[in-house]
């Protein structure tokens, strides 16, 4: 009897244990965030509405018509002006930029960021397991990433990804990699750094589709601690629950409405096509189709599908005419999505890609005014700081003191290629921001009272000029 009984007993413990095995090697498969530190370059690189004017007159390739497109698009982009551009800029020498000039922006980031992140969280250089640069566009040898390993001298078997050309999604990308290194490799430390490098990328041209890029772009960028240690779970901001990425480069629409190229003239720039809200919202569509099962309670895909079950039946029972049915995947339209998002989702983390990318958003996921804040106010500060704007809106929500246990965060990216990427992150503990928060010294000033802004006031003399010869130029613009 008792054989038969160990017999028995065998196998359930035997399957227990492996069941125990999968869990606990589940646990250590975790990718956690120990904290992360936004840029914030210094006061004397602020890009005030005069100064802003001057760098605009001195461009010999502007004319007339130039000036009225590019105060119509800075009006309108939504950006404020606290926000940073490279040195070269305030040298003027922009049209004119060296290799140094990119290297010495990037390694002033380097060195305040990182320093900062690691000086907080009491990690020696030496205890990095894996590093991950991604700054698109600029390429140097040796990289980026080989300047952080000599600054901080990191280990010899340190594992490196440098990436470029990702565009303004590459943060996700980048945890992407993160993820799943520690998938495979346990109690590791990622050290993850993103930004963008404006020197060596001024386009000193009079294309309009490329002028765009000098408006809306802003020097920042962000360094990140990433681990799957379980000791420092409680230590931890954030755990990513999943994260998914859309490429749909392989329509040619969507691979040339971000791209960098060059004018007829032969100067290089930043070429912002037409056809990039098409792309953006159809890249976004397929993103939200793979994530949404992953983020949504059960009950609301339930909701959603009873919906669309009682929809379909009623149009097929009202019209003959099926044909009409399948206009629906070839038409980009800005209607809500039927799905409710808040049931699964507590704040949203949006790329600062513009003023229409997060009007848009908001209106596809049905989003309050306070859910927008948080991107508005980063777009209006910090302007588009590329892949790192995602990290900009985060620090504004913990600074806010809007985080707390349990809640969940979705960021949503958009890069050149063309690319959506998004994520879902669980927060550990309760966030009330601290000193080094990029926020911190101007928190309390926003949401403003207004968000107008002062180029209109300063500028619209411009739109009753006929004859730049005979304007007549304010003198802070001499």
């Amino acid at each position: 009897m008792d054989l038969i009984t160990l017999l028995t007993l065998l196998p359930a413990l035997y399957l227990c244990f492996l069941i125990w095995n999968l869990f606990d090697q589940k646990r250590d498969q975790e990718c956690y965030i120990l904290d992360y530190q936004c840029y914030k370059p210094s006061d004397d690189r602020k890009l005030g509405t005069e100064f802003c004017g001057r760098v605009i007159k001195r461009s010999q390739s502007l004319g007339l018509d130039e000036y009225k497109f590019l105060l119509k698009a800075i009006v309108s982009s939504g950006i404020g002006e606290q926000t940073y551009a490279p040195r070269n800029v305030f040298d003027g020498r922009e049209s004119n930029p060296t290799l140094t000039d990119g290297i010495v922006e990037m390694e002033e980031f380097f060195n305040d960021s990182i320093e900062k992140l690691l000086l907080r969280t009491g990690v020696n250089p030496s205890e990095i397991d894996v590093l991950v640069v991604n700054i698109s566009m600029l390429a140097v040898l040796p990289s980026l990433s080989s300047r952080i390993i000599n600054k901080y001298k990191l280990r010899h078997d340190i594992k490196v990804y440098n990436l470029t050309g990702m565009g303004c999604s590459a943060s996700l990308i980048s945890l992407d990699i993160v993820k799943n290194i520690f998938k495979s490799q346990r109690n590791k430390l990622a050290l993850l750094v993103t930004s963008e490098s404006l020197s060596p990328n001024w386009y000193s041209g009079n294309e309009r589709s490329m002028i765009l890029a000098n408006c809306l772009f802003r020097c920042g960028g962000c360094a990140i601690l990433l681990t799957n240690k379980r000791t420092l779970k409680h230590k931890s901001m954030f755990k990513l629950k999943c994260l998914v990425r859309t490429h749909h480069g392989a329509r040619d629409e969507a691979y040339g409405c971000c791209i960098q190229k060059e004018d007829e003239q032969g100067r290089l720039g930043f070429h912002l096509g037409k056809t990039l809200p098409k792309a953006a919202t159809r890249a976004f569509i397929d993103n939200l189709r793979v994530i949404s099962p992953k983020i949504l309670p059960t009950r609301e895909l339930l909701r959603f599908f009873v919906v669309y079950l009682i929809k379909k039946i009623t149009m097929l029972g009202k019209s003959n005419n099926y044909n009409t049915l399948k206009a629906s995947s070839g038409v980009i339209t800005t209607t809500k999505s039927p799905l409710n998002f808040k049931t699964g989702v507590d704040h949203f983390c949006i790329h600062t890609g513009g003023k229409a990318v997060i009007d848009g958003i908001g209106i596809s996921l049905d989003l309050a005014e306070y859910d927008l804040e948080p991107a508005r106010m980063t777009l209006h500060r910090f302007g588009n700081t590329s892949a790192s704007s995602l990290w900009y809106v985060l620090g504004y929500m913990e600074a806010k003191k809007r985080l707390r246990k349990g809640e969940r965060v979705f960021m949503i990216s958009f890069g050149a290629g063309f690319k959506c990427n998004s994520c879902l992150w669980e927060v550990m503990r309760d966030l009330k921001g601290d000193q080094e928060n990029v926020w911190a010294d101007c928190i309390d000033n926003y949401p403003p009272k207004s968000l107008s802004n002062p180029f209109m006031e300063k500028y619209s003399w411009i739109n009753d000029v006929e004859d730049e010869s005979t304007a007549e130029i304010p003198d802070f613009l001499k």
